[in-house]
């Protein structure tokens, strides 16, 4: 692991394979860290550098209590900068779920730097005013929920909505590591993610989706229908994407078959 000190916040990375000249880039989701990426990368060539990173808010990446470091912008240009530090000029940028939402906004704020697009589970956001205010006040209401009961009870709840239900099937022992993962993160950090960028609050990409020329891949899983119709409206706006379905799991493709999600990352980028 290491820490960089970006825009005055400590953020933590792991990188594997550093002299390799090809780069790819991995975003977790809500709740997760570097380690979401470790079965994945462990199953990809050796000539490939790998970087995952710790969001805002994150893992061992800072936790700041003022809600403005974590608004999309900011994430963004933490990114950019960490990157430059990086000496990162091109890579392939990986993202799941809302590290897909910070991927493609960081892919339309700059498209020159991504070789590839790969999103798994993601969305450019909430087009309808009225449906961003309604969620907006659903993520501020889990936000205050989170830091009054604590984080145990809130992965409690968490690891038992529909969304994840497919991962019920899970050996017992992937199970408990989901839960380690979610259980090693801070309230205050995921209150603020919420608050900050969340899917009612983030600036939506939809009208942008076309100016994207780079080559994206959009993965879902066949047990999670909203995000299958959501991406394939999205593949219907970009210029080169393709839409892959897997069979037989839910939102989250890289836990519940990493094999299969490894092998969608070396076919694709690598």
């Amino acid at each position: 692991m290491a820490r960089f000190t970006v825009k005055g916040q400590d953020v933590n990375i792991e990188q594997w394979n550093e002299q390799a000249t090809q780069t790819i880039v991995f975003l977790h989701g809500f709740t997760g860290s570097t380690n979401t990426w470790k079965k994945i990368v462990s199953q990809l060539p050796s000539n490939i550098r790998c970087i995952a990173v710790d969001l805002i808010g994150h893992g061992k990446t800072a936790a700041p209590a003022t809600v403005e470091f974590y608004s999309m912008d900011f994430q963004v240009e933490l990114l950019h900068e960490l990157f430059h530090h990086l000496q990162l000029d091109t890579f392939s940028l990986v993202g799941y779920s809302m590290g897909g939402r910070v991927a493609l906004s960081y892919a339309v704020r700059y498209p020159a730097a991504i070789e590839h697009l790969l999103l798994e589970s993601a969305s450019p956001g909430l087009k309808d005013d009225q449906e961003r205010s309604i969620r907006k006040q659903a993520d501020d209401t889990l936000a205050e929920k989170i830091l009054a009961n604590g984080i145990e009870s809130f992965v409690t709840k968490w690891e038992n909505i529909p969304l994840f239900a497919s991962q019920k099937s899970l050996p017992a022992v992937v199970q408990q590591e989901i839960r380690t993962e979610r259980m090693q993160q801070s309230e205050i950090g995921l209150a603020n993610s919420l608050r900050g960028m969340g899917t009612g609050v983030m600036p939506e990409l939809w009208g942008k989706l076309n100016t994207l020329t780079m080559p994206v891949t959009l993965v879902t899983g066949q047990l999670d229908g909203k995000f299958i119709q959501l991406n394939i409206e999205m593949q219907e706006y970009m210029k080169k994407a393709n839409h892959l379905i897997i069979p037989a799991v839910g939102h989250a493709i890289h836990v519940e078959n990493p094999t299969k999600f490894a092998t969608i990352v070396k076919e694709t980028i690598s």
